[in-house]
């Protein structure tokens, strides 16, 4: 085992908990790294007692004093860019260049905690002679976040520094299958002198997600994760009167038309396909071939074979996840959609106990195939065949996802009614993983998020504060 096993964090320190443990493995190449505790609702209550005794004197603090700790926390994250990115690469699969992005990420919503001070800073106006209107955004109290596996240490940083920045106390339950990242995000704000209590880690599955849902200290929750999760996590959640935000799965469509740029638009493809192994909710799923595009189609294959698993292509989480991706190729095969390039089987060379899926792509593929309506969350493109752009737009608009769409074209005659009738909270032109940059806030539609708002930008202020509104007026 290459690292101790892990404890919570919990006033400031490592917490023994009361809980099974459940192994940590790479997938890089099978190797045991550590083992993590599996709370229960006893260790959430605790962090919570914790962070609430810690509350008063953290919300009391003005925004500016907070942003320096951010300030401190963004330098310590740059001068430990390469240990952390080999650590996400280690527990996650990334590449090495996939990880540091994903740090540079962090680093970037850490920038925009330390903006706090001028854009969260509240009105102030006089309304009519002699009356003032003010409004101030105040913190909540304790409040939770839960993540996934696919981004250990970006999709946790669009919760820390800007739920914390804004005063309140942060609990975070990262994923029990990646769960190292999140004890050195501690480390670092530690490091950077945020208060003990105020930063908090809840490691586990089920139960301690069930705990946070449930504690009625806790005013508010974000999720990132699974549709089916997403739904179940909101619906408890809000079911106990706490604000929730939960962010779901995805199928993103890529509607590529006859005119479009055929290097960039096959190199485009393949990355937002293939990046991250495909594990990201922005990743390429599904792409509608509007009339001929064969020749891009046939780029897109070249491009394709050319990754090399556990080089230019990462590891898929778990061995049970490479088997369910590859299930799906299989199925989709058997119901009569043409493989082009086929990922199954892959093995790469020195990690032969890792879990590795080869790029695929998969032509012919119907709407009513499994491959086409759900989430696949693997380095797999499924071309579906489209007449004309109201075609496509119908086969887009029929999905219950909402996350992302993109179009590639040269003509802007025809991307804008794409962009416009495209049922997605995220779009792209000739970009196949539109993630909105700081300050423009993170967040799809319809069976990918629920609840209101975005989890990043200028919106997610809104949702980890509330407003106070105090109208004065003074005697003569």
């Amino acid at each position: 085992m290459k690292y101790s096993p892990l404890e919570n964090v919990i006033g400031g320190s490592t917490a023994t908990a009361c809980a099974a443990e459940l192994d940590v493995v790479s997938p890089v190449d099978g190797s045991l790294l550590s083992r993590v505790p599996l709370s229960t609702a006893c260790e959430v209550t605790a962090a919570v007692d914790s962070a609430a005794a810690a509350y008063e004197d953290w919300a009391g603090r003005t925004l500016k004093e907070r942003s320096q700790v951010f300030y401190r926390y963004r330098s310590l994250l740059e001068k430990n860019l390469d240990d952390l990115a080999r650590l996400v690469r280690e527990e996650n699969g990334k590449t090495l260049d996939e990880a540091r992005a994903e740090i540079v990420k962090a680093i970037e919503v850490t920038e925009f905690a330390c903006s706090l001070p001028q854009i969260a800073g509240g009105e102030v106006m006089e309304v009519s002679p002699g009356v003032e209107c003010r409004v101030a955004h105040v913190p909540i109290g304790v409040v939770a976040s839960i993540t996934p596996f696919n981004f250990p240490v970006m999709v946790p940083h669009w919760t820390i520094p800007i739920a914390l920045g804004l005063g309140n106390c942060l609990i975070l339950k990262p994923s029990e299958l990646t769960p190292i990242s999140a004890n050195r995000a501690a480390e670092l704000l530690q490091d950077a002198g945020l208060p003990d209590s105020v930063f908090q880690v809840v490691h586990g599955g089920q139960a301690a997600v069930e705990g946070l849902c449930d504690h009625p200290a806790i005013a508010a929750l974000s999720f990132v994760g699974s549709t089916r999760v997403a739904k179940i996590v909101y619906a408890r959640a809000t079911a106990n009167l706490k604000r929730a935000l939960a962010m779901g799965g995805a199928k993103n469509h890529l509607i590529v038309l006859p005119d479009a740029d055929r290097e960039m638009t096959a190199s485009n493809v393949v990355e937002s396909m293939a990046g991250c192994a495909g594990q990201r909710c922005m990743a390429a799923s599904a792409m509608v071939a509007v009339a001929d595009v064969d020749p891009i189609i046939d780029e897109i294959c070249r491009q394709a074979r050319a990754l090399q698993v556990g080089r230019s292509l990462g590891a898929v989480i778990t061995r049970a996840a490479k088997d369910r991706i590859e299930g799906y190729i299989t199925a989709a095969e058997s119901a009569g959609a043409k493989v082009l390039v086929d990922g199954r089987g892959a093995v790469a060379e020195g990690c032969e106990n890792g879990f590795y899926v080869g790029p695929t792509v998969i032509d012919d593929v119907t709407p009513d195939m499994a491959i086409a309506r759900e989430e696949v969350f693997g380095p797999v493109l499924a071309i579906i065949r489209a007449a004309d752009i109201d075609a496509a737009l119908e086969i887009e608009n029929s999905s219950p996802y909402g996350n992302a769409a993109a179009v590639y074209t040269r003509d802007g005659g025809k991307a804008r009614p794409i962009v416009e009738q495209s049922s997605a909270g995220m779009i792209g032109v000739n970009v196949g993983v539109p993630v909105p940059r700081e300050p423009f806030g993170f967040g799809g539609w319809n069976d990918s998020r629920f609840g209101c708002g975005d989890i990043t930008g200028r919106s997610s202020i809104a949702f980890w504060t509330q407003s106070k509104k105090v109208t004065s007026r003074w005697a003569p």
